[in-house]
C-alpha cells in the first residue's frame, strides 16, 4: 500500500473522506484483492480439494446467553492437515463466531468481521445491535459467493447475547449469504449431523451456562466418533476443543486447563459408556 501514499506520506483521498461505516465496503472499493477468497478465486475446480478445511461447530443457547465449541482438526482431504486449528474466536465483546469449510478463508472472514464491528462501533460511537451484526456477517459471506461457486466454501456459525432481550441467540448461514435463526441449539460441519442428534438428545430448556458447555462436548465428542474429519479430545498431546461462552459479562473463552478438564471427564465417563449419556424417555413429574 505504500505506493499509493502521496509524497510527504499523506494518506491517499479514499482515507480522507467520510464514506461509510462498513470496513468491507470500503476495502471492496479500496483493495478488492484483500477481501476473503479474492485470490482464490482463479483456482481450477476441485482445487480446494486439497486445501485444509475446518469441520464442526456446536452452539447451544443457555440460562442468560450461549455456549459454543468447535474442534481442533482441520483435514485436506484424508489426510490430517492441522491437529490444533482455532474455530472459534470472540468478534465482540457479546457476540462470537465459529466456521467450517475452506480454512484460510474461514480465518480471514473472521478478521475481516471482527475489524468489520469495530470499525463501526468507532465510527458510530455505538456498537450494531446482534441482528445487526448478523446481517453484516450474512454481506460478507455472500461477498464470497464466486470462490464459493468454486468450491471456496465457507460458512460460520454466529451467536452472542442480545441486550435488548437478555437471551442468547444463534444465527446460521448458507454459502450464498442466507441468514437463518436457529433456535436452541445448531451445528455446522462435516460432523454436524451426528453432533445435532447429541445436541436433541442432551438439550433442555434452562441450561446453566456449565451444563451447556459439557453439552456441547458431548456433542463434540458424538461427531468425532462418527466423522473421521472431526477430532475429539486428544490426551497425549492436551489438545482440547476451544470452548466460549457469551453472556450479560461478555465473551469468554475458556482457558485450556478448563476445557481439558471437562473435555478428560466426558472422555472418563464415555469409557464406561462409549454412546454417552441417555435422554430420560419420560418428562420428569411437575412438582
Amino acid at each position: 500500500m505504500g505506493s499509493d501514499f502521496a509524497v510527504g506520506g499523506r494518506f491517499p483521498a479514499a482515507f480522507m473522506s467520510a464514506g461509510t461505516s462498513s470496513f468491507t465496503d470500503f476495502l471492496s472499493g479500496y483493495a478488492p484483492g484483500m477481501l476473503p477468497g479474492h485470490e482464490m478465486s482463479g483456482l481450477p475446480a476441485g482445487s480446494s480439494l486439497d486445501l485444509p478445511h475446518g469441520t464442526t461447530i456446536v452452539a447451544a443457547a443457555c440460562d442468560g446467553g450461549i455456549a459454543m465449541a468447535g474442534d481442533r482438526r482441520a483435514v485436506a482431504g484424508n489426510v490430517i492437515a492441522q491437529r490444533d486449528i482455532e474455530k472459534v474466536f470472540r468478534s465482540d465483546e457479546f457476540s462470537c463466531v465459529g466456521f467450517a469449510g475452506v480454512a484460510g478463508v474461514g480465518l480471514e472472514l473472521v478478521r475481516l468481521f471482527q475489524v468489520e464491528l469495530e470499525h463501526y462501533e468507532k465510527l458510530e460511537g455505538r456498537a450494531l445491535s446482534l441482528e445487526g451484526k448478523a446481517n453484516r456477517l450474512a454481506t460478507m459471506v455472500r461477498g464470497n459467493l464466486g470462490a464459493a461457486m468454486q468450491g471456496l466454501v465457507v460458512v460460520p456459525l454466529f451467536a452472542g447475547y442480545d441486550e435488548d432481550s437478555g437471551a442468547g441467540r444463534i444465527f446460521s448461514y448458507d454459502p450464498s449469504g442466507g441468514r437463518y435463526e436457529e433456535h436452541r441449539f445448531h451445528s455446522i460441519g462435516s460432523g454436524s449431523v451426528f453432533a445435532r442428534g447429541s445436541l436433541k438428545k442432551l438439550y433442555h430448556e434452562g441450561l446453566p451456562v456449565q451444563d451447556a458447555v459439557v453439552v456441547c462436548l458431548q456433542a463434540l465428542y458424538d461427531a468425532a466418533d462418527d466423522d473421521s474429519a472431526t477430532g475429539g479430545p486428544d490426551l497425549t498431546r492436551g489438545i482440547y476443543p476451544t470452548v466460549a461462552t457469551v453472556t450479560a459479562d461478555g465473551f469468554r473463552r475458556l482457558p485450556d486447563a478448563e476445557a481439558g478438564q471437562i473435555a478428560q471427564a466426558v472422555v472418563a465417563e464415555r469409557l464406561q459408556a462409549p454412546d454417552g449419556p441417555a435422554a430420560p424417555l419420560r418428562p420428569e413429574p411437575a412438582s
